[in-house]
């Protein structure tokens, strides 16, 4: 598998300009990536403290995800053994804030949609 860091394979449609993005992308299509970057945002957490949030996310998968966001450089691990974001993953989170105020209108529409159309 290829790391979030690296670009598109060559063969790909997307051209120089888009690798950055694609990888940002790949990165953030990951299962529990985003959960984890939303349950970080206020704040460090420790190991159990952020599994015990993260519900059904068992604690090899979420040592996994906590890996694959140090080495793109978005998560930290403290002396403590607590997780924050770094700068860049507190950028990150700033940049989906667009994207989770849309999810929450487009839930609202898709609500009010049930509501009128009997669903």
């Amino acid at each position: 598998m290829r790391s979030a860091s690296q670009p598109p394979p060559a063969n790909s449609r997307a051209d120089d300009s888009a690798a950055p993005l694609l990888a940002a992308m790949d990165l953030l299509g990951q299962r529990w990536i985003l959960r984890v970057i939303w349950e970080l945002e206020p704040g460090a957490l420790g190991f159990l403290e952020l599994r015990r949030r993260m519900g059904n996310c068992s604690s090899s998968m979420l040592s996994v995800r906590l890996q694959r966001l140090a080495d793109a450089g978005v998560v930290l691990k403290r002396p403590d053994k607590s997780y924050e974001l770094t700068t860049a993953g507190t950028e990150l989170g700033r940049a989906l804030e667009g994207v989770w105020e849309w999810s929450e209108r487009w839930a609202d529409n898709l609500e009010g949609t049930r509501d009128t159309d009997g669903g």
